[in-house]
């Protein structure tokens, strides 16, 4: 008899532990205040938004922040910290309505760079900033917390490293982390979008490039560097690569479509 109780015990303990650790999904209880001020502060892109767009981005960003847990590893999770991976989530999706992350339910986020062990001490391989989850750690999104803090303070370098990882979970939602995110391609345009991939990938790894050369690394790289680019420094990308500028516009701002031959103009 006795046995039993302390098997029941230890039951009741492990289902009250799970149930306090891991609330149910799809609900997280911590509440974010969301500041404008402090948004039009610190995210660039918010802070070029109209007064209704604001709202609507608040809206989205609040959203986020309800339905993905954000969990620190080896770190404190602050508002601050939030926030900013709610905005990095937001960006690249804005102009599409009711366009949700269904691969994603965790935020990883780490102090600093991981190696491929997931440690952030100790070792000089630490060369990982972001990454998205695979295996056991399918449907999560990991993240440095130094690395996500710079990519919005410097707003000038072309790289954001949350952004970057946002756009690969938006590349795999047709299955594949191929650089050609096919939801956001009409099929006329997904070959002429290889094809400038491959053009510019040469250039990059020829050193007539700005294009941080991690995009020659293979498409899928190619696609989440470019796209930093494109939400950092848009003025930039539209004078240097007038013809990547248009084809992610036109993905970004809600598809491409057979009146948005953005490809055919002339690049430099």
């Amino acid at each position: 008899m006795i046995p039993f109780l302390i098997l029941l015990a230890i039951a009741l303990f492990a289902v009250y532990f799970f149930t306090a650790m891991y609330p149910k999904k799809g609900v997280v209880t911590t509440v974010t205040p969301i500041d404008p001020a402090w948004l039009i502060e610190h995210v660039l892109f918010y802070s070029e938004l109209d007064a209704d767009n604001r709202k609507r981005f608040e809206q989205k960003l609040s959203a986020f922040l309800t339905k993905v847990r954000i969990t620190g590893v080896d770190t404190p999770v602050s508002d601050t910290d939030r926030l900013l991976i709610g905005a990095a989530a937001i960006i690249p999706i804005f102009h599409f309505d009711n366009w949700e992350y269904p691969n994603l339910r965790e935020v990883l986020l780490y102090s600093d760079s991981i190696n491929m062990d997931f440690e952030t001490k100790g070792h000089a391989d630490r060369n990982i900033l972001g990454m998205v989850g695979t295996g056991p750690l399918e449907g999560s999104l990991l993240l440095s917390k130094h690395a996500l803090q710079q990519g919005f303070l410097n707003q000038t370098d072309k790289n954001n490293t949350a952004i970057h990882e946002f756009v690969h979970l938006i590349d795999k939602l047709d299955g594949e982390t191929d650089g050609i995110p096919e939801l956001l391609l009409n099929k006329p345009f997904v070959l002429p979008w290889i094809n400038l991939m491959h053009e510019k990938i040469q250039q990059i790894a020829e050193g007539e490039s700005d294009i941080n050369p991690y995009a020659t690394m293979n498409k899928a790289e190619f696609f989440a560097v470019a796209s930093e680019y494109f939400f950092e420094r848009p003025d930039l990308l539209a004078e240097k690569h007038p013809k990547l500028y248009a084809m992610l516009k036109g993905m970004f701002g809600g598809g491409l479509d057979d009146g948005d031959a953005g490809y055919r103009i002339k690049d430099t």
